[in-house]
């Protein structure tokens, strides 16, 4: 295995780990180049939630991924709100994974995000505002990065009824017009990457209705989803396992679920 970081991404500023596959092409022909996915902790845009951040990767290095972390821009405790910054880092990250897709063996056009909480707003932010001016003009003016699939787990989505309030206040620090541009469930077009969603219906930290809310407008535009919502267990579940602290047998189907949905996606057979 293969272990790069690059630093910073974007205004001197974010951090992505990969872990890639060693490539053996005499051995092993058929997987020189493999799908990857770009991992997008949690943490209220306040922090980066380490149990959502190598554990999640390696469970999908281990079903034959490649794997990326970001560790993005955050705000509040006296930061400045992150605004679009994070997202900018998004959007570089997929360019340089794509620009470096034939050096580390990444097929370029089977490149997923998956995000949690509020990296699930980051990683819905990147499949749904990839093609916006204002995102460009951010970036200087670079070309659209679009990621090929979103799984969101138990999102943030709305900053309207049913937000997560901490969120939108390190992310907007409170301004009007950048609550508007980052209400998710409006913003949905044609052109959204595909999306695997899931939520618990108990969770207290980010109502259920943000997942129900991204479905509805997924489906208007008739943009491919698959979505799970599970009876039983809180915010922040990760694996949902013991490793991470968070033992919620019952929403543990959600990795697995999310693995086929890419698999079938990508038509990759680990």
């Amino acid at each position: 295995m293969k272990i790069i970081e690059i630093a910073p991404l974007h205004k001197n500023a974010g951090r992505m780990t990969g872990y890639l596959h060693d490539q053996y092409p005499q051995s092993l022909p058929g997987r020189v180049c493999r799908p990857c996915v770009l991992v997008l902790p949690g943490g209220a845009y306040q922090f980066v939630s380490e149990r959502e951040s190598d554990p999640i990767a390696f469970k999908f290095l281990s079903h034959g991924y490649h794997a990326f972390i970001l560790d993005y821009s955050v705000g509040g405790e006296g930061k400045p709100a992150v605004g679009l910054q994070a997202l900018s880092e998004v959007a570089e990250a997929l360019a340089i994974i794509r620009q470096h897709a034939e050096e580390w063996g990444i097929i370029p056009n089977q490149i997923a995000v998956c995000g949690f909480s509020a990296g699930g707003h980051l990683a819905a932010s990147s499949g749904i505002l990839w093609k916006d001016a204002e995102l460009q003009e951010e970036r200087g003016g670079k070309k659209p990065e679009r990621p090929d699939a979103m799984l969101l787990c138990y999102p943030v989505i709305t900053p309207g009824e049913f937000a997560h309030r901490g969120s939108f206040d390190n992310l907007t620090g409170g301004d009007e017009r950048l609550l508007r541009y980052f209400k998710l469930e409006k913003r949905v077009d044609a052109d959204t990457a595909p999306a695997f969603v899931w939520h618990t219906v108990e969770d207290p930290a980010v109502p259920v209705e943000n997942s129900l809310l991204l479905a509805d407008a997924l489906q208007r535009a008739k943009v491919p989803f698959e979505c799970h919502l599970f009876n039983h267990g809180g915010h922040g579940l990760s694996l949902c396992n013991e490793e991470v602290g968070t033992p919620e047998p019952r929403s543990a189907p959600w990795m697995d679920l999310a693995i086929a949905w890419l698999d079938d996606r990508f038509a990759f057979r680990p």
